[in-house]
């Protein structure tokens, strides 16, 4: 859960960047996203989870289980995205019990999506904490102010 920092702490961590507001209420920005069409949700970020947790794991199993989903759960929302979008997310790495690894598509969609994303956030922090009367901070705490390129929960280390 977010903590909310002292005066000094958010100054500090802030690097002087933000104007502090005092005895203005603390917010924290938080964005749901996704892409949908007619026929059901393409993309977002439970679907970037899923796909940075098979990335990691190599397993659907252990990628649902991580994400506290179930494996028919996990294997629906991949298989239903696959066919909106006539391309394929995950392939097995070789035989059935070797597991799943991301196709170039997937790989590619999940990074682009976190680029979107993290743009999108950017701009609307910035937004908020030029217009909104509230002391707004970006989800994930201080330290996710500092962030060059991405939010604390958008992580692009999915094609390392």
């Amino acid at each position: 859960m977010y903590q909310t920092p002292s005066a000094s702490e958010s100054a500090a961590s802030q690097g002087g960047r933000v104007r502090q507001h005092p005895g203005r209420p603390r917010a924290v920005l938080r964005l749901h996203l996704w892409l949908e069409n007619d026929q059901g949700v393409l993309f977002g970020m439970g679907r970037l989870l899923l796909l940075r947790e098979i990335h990691t794991s190599g397993s659907l199993s252990a990628a649902a289980a991580n994400l506290g989903m179930s494996y028919r759960g996990a294997w629906g929302k991949i298989k239903k995205t696959e066919a909106l979008l006539g391309k394929k997310l995950i392939e097995r790495k070789g035989c059935r019990r070797s597991g799943y690894r991301l196709t170039e598509y997937g790989r590619s969609l999940a990074l682009e999506y976190e680029r979107w994303f993290a743009s999108v956030e950017r701009f609307a922090l910035e937004q908020a904490r030029q217009t909104v009367p509230l002391e707004v901070r970006q989800f994930g705490g201080p330290a996710a102010d500092e962030a060059e390129d991405a939010p604390q929960h958008v992580n692009n280390n999915i094609l390392k």
